[in-house]
């Protein structure tokens, strides 16, 4: 028996985008959908009630960063993940693969594992997928992600090919060291580059091993969004259409829009989090940038079709003034427009998909949204 098991709703008639429920044992979760990230078991600048009355169903963290802060056997004694932060529904942790490859040359890749230096104090540590399950089993998500080298791009080929494999036989010690199945759920990640046969080798060598859901990584790493869209089309088309399908790290609109329509149910990105904190808002008539001096007295909403919080209190030129003046509320009022606009569209693909009307909300959406 699984923790995570995925009903299949509704089969848009024009694409392959498909309405969903993940069940996991803090609740269900209504795909497609977007998770908010809470990389340090926290979404920047939110409190956990405001992600959950925005209507956030699930949110990721990482392992890396709680790893090394406040430690795994911190959270562990709190009661896990989920009462630490006082979170109650689904949780997704990441394996910590990415945040060590992105050190560079801080790390060493070995069979093993990868050894790196802290990017907080420099100290030596050792990330293997034994390693990196025990400490995600400490942590107590629903969802927990397998080890994975995640390829740069560009990467020739023999490279992706090699740590691609690597990456097969991570996983299988993964599935190896998981033994808390009923509790959480691991998903395996189909490598592969750029390489359409190496992505099809990866994924026959993942699925192979039946684990309750499946990711795409080693997309959105600098490729163009076309080849993104070209790589991603035969993806989905290995995956098992009884699993959840997940597109890591992916979260702009226009990605979301792509992602769902190629039959992909779950995004996770720091997108719209990390441009609030630069003044970047996301709304339905394009991206808005505060600190333009147009704004200094606008006294409208940021976005007249929005009924979050922030839109439903503040004006556009007293968020340029937090903005300028520094102040966190700056943040606080941007974050909370931007996830729920994210979560607020993603509700609207749902209900468009049970409608069989995607491609004509897409459309609307796109029209009024602009340039990506």
């Amino acid at each position: 028996m699984t923790a995570v098991t995925y009903q299949l709703m509704k089969t848009d008639s024009r694409t392959r985008a498909r309405r969903g429920r993940v069940i996991t044992p803090h609740g269900a979760i209504e795909t497609p959908v977007f998770m908010p990230v809470g990389t340090a078991a926290t979404v920047k600048a939110m409190r956990p009630e405001e992600v959950r009355e925005m209507g956030a169903e699930i949110i990721l963290s990482n392992t890396y960063h709680l790893y090394l802060r406040p430690g795994h056997e911190v959270v562990k004694a709190a009661g896990g993940l989920h009462r630490f932060m006082n979170w109650d529904r689904p949780i997704l942790t990441d394996s910590g693969g990415f945040q060590v490859f992105s050190l560079g040359a801080m790390r060493k890749i070995r069979e093993e594992g990868v050894e790196f230096r802290s990017h907080i104090d420099g100290s030596k540590h050792m990330l293997s997928p034994e390693r990196s399950i025990e400490i995600q089993n400490a942590l107590g998500a629903d969802i927990i992600m397998a080890f994975d080298e995640c390829t740069p791009y560009p990467a020739d080929r023999s490279y992706v090919k090699d740590s691609l494999e690597r990456t097969t036989r991570w996983l299988r010690r993964c599935k190896e060291y998981h033994k808390d199945t009923e509790r959480q759920s691991l998903f395996g990640i189909m490598q592969g580059g750029m390489y359409k046969d190496l992505r099809k080798e990866s994924a026959q060598q993942i699925v192979e091993m039946d684990l309750p859901g499946y990711a795409i990584g080693g997309l959105s790493v600098g490729e163009p969004k076309e080849l993104m869209y070209e790589i991603m089309d035969d993806c989905v088309e290995l995956l098992p259409a009884d699993k959840p399908r997940y597109l890591m790290g992916v979260g702009s609109p226009d990605c979301l829009f792509e992602g769902v329509e190629r039959g992909i149910d779950m995004f996770d990105c720091v997108l719209p989090t990390r441009i609030a904190r630069h003044g970047m808002a996301m709304t339905s008539q394009g991206r808005i940038n505060i600190k333009n001096a147009r704004y200094e007295k606008d006294f409208t909403p940021l976005d007249p079709n929005c009924d979050c919080y922030t839109c439903r209190n503040y004006s556009r030129a007293y968020l340029r003034h937090l903005f300028k003046a520094d102040e966190i509320l700056s943040s606080m009022l941007m974050t909370n427009h931007n996830l729920h606009f994210l979560i607020d569209t993603m509700k609207h693909i749902r209900q468009a998909i049970e409608e069989d009307r995607f491609l004509e909300y897409k459309k609307e959406f796109y029209d009024n949204y602009g340039r990506f």
